[in-house]
């Protein structure tokens, strides 16, 4: 009987311990699912919450957000309304203050380190213009999760205004009103700070809409948050939409004439209701909407470039006169698009010559 204990022991220990390492290998691989479930739920779920004991440190506030806390935006209802390759865009429901807000979430592997990154975010906050989306706040995690927090406009994009809109979008009033607009943000930028910022992502998606069709520039700058590689990604999506200056190779390169260049790629699509790269190019249009134009003009064919809504409804010397301005913008927006960077307008004389226009 004592053997047979014997044997049951010497037997059974081998036996419990291969359970015990299964249990723990079973534990490890939960812990691990549970932690990249919770990683993912930072940005596709917007379910991580305030953690005790938060610093201040960790949510920068600017002019229009003294009373914002960081609870107010990590216990925000959020939904997701875009992605890119860097990261995700929240419209957020404040609920201490019952507004909405624009929440932009930053992959921490797509940024820069949080010492370099600090000062960029404190210029960022200090830009205020009428025609820029201003930052609001901007906070930190200790999982290197970033969030910038801007106002949230419900009338949507340029973009969705030139495609979706009704004809008030292609009327020549407010055509000129969102040019003008654009171009005075961009002339702050370039030329009335002590040092220039480059938007460096120039696109009718990154422009914002009140009611009135007043013009407000996003996502100002946020080219110098992000490292090498996701800052060549957002270019390459740019480019990949027809808004890339040909001279640009690497982001480091992002300069005041490239963002003239997509200045004047936005005149085009508020001129023609188009997308900027041609669906059915020709050969030798090199699949870009800014060549079409340049031939059209060459050829004196420009009433076939402009949208027809412009002009609908006006008499013949009201025609005349729309007519010579859009030609006259036409121009400017070629000019804005030279291939050469050193024949570009600067954005005083962008303005100067839209404000000579709308005379």
């Amino acid at each position: 009987m004592k053997q047979k204990h014997k044997l049951a022991l010497i037997v059974g220990l081998p036996v419990l311990g291969v359970i015990i390492i299964i249990l723990f290998l079973m534990a490890s691989c939960c812990r691990r699912k549970t932690e990249e479930i919770g990683s993912k739920d930072i940005e596709t779920n917007f379910e991580f919450k305030e953690r005790e004991g938060t610093d201040k440190e960790d949510l920068i506030r600017f002019h229009g957000a003294e009373d914002l806390t960081a609870f107010d935006i990590l216990e925000a209802p959020g939904e997701v309304i875009g992605k890119s390759s860097y990261g995700s865009l929240y419209r957020a429901n404040l609920l201490r203050s019952n507004s909405l807000a624009l929440l932009r979430f930053v992959r921490p592997t797509c940024t820069l380190r949080i010492k370099e990154v600090v000062p960029i975010v404190e210029l960022l906050g200090s830009l205020r213009h009428p025609n820029l989306v201003p930052l609001l706040a901007f906070y930190a995690g200790s999982r290197g999760e970033k969030l910038l927090v801007y106002p949230f406009y419900p009338w949507g994009t340029l973009a969705e205004l030139i495609r979706d809109g009704n004809g008030e979008a292609h009327r020549w009033p407010i055509i000129h009103k969102v040019s003008i607009g654009i171009a005075s943000g961009l002339s702050y930028l370039h030329n009335d700070l002590e040092m220039p910022v480059i938007h460096g992502n120039i696109k009718s998606k990154n422009v914002m809409l009140d009611r009135h069709y007043q013009p407000f520039l996003s996502d100002v700058g946020l080219h110098l948050l992000l490292n090498t590689a996701a800052a060549q990604q957002m270019l390459e999506a740019s480019a990949a939409e027809g808004y890339k200056a040909p001279e640009l190779i690497k982001m480091k390169d992002v300069n005041e004439e490239s963002d003239i260049y997509g200045f004047g790629v936005i005149l085009l699509e508020l001129l023609t209701g188009k997308d900027p790269i041609d669906e059915n190019p020709t050969p030798d249009q090199d699949f870009h909407l800014p060549n079409a134009i340049r031939t059209a003009i060459l050829d004196d064919q420009i009433r076939e470039l402009y949208h027809p809504e412009i002009i609908r409804g006006q008499s013949s010397d009201e025609r005349a006169l729309t007519e010579d301005r859009i030609f006259r913008m036409f121009q400017l927006a070629m000019a804005c698009c030279s291939p050469s960077p050193s024949l570009r307008p600067d954005m005083k004389q962008i303005v100067s010559k839209l404000e000579e226009i709308g005379n």
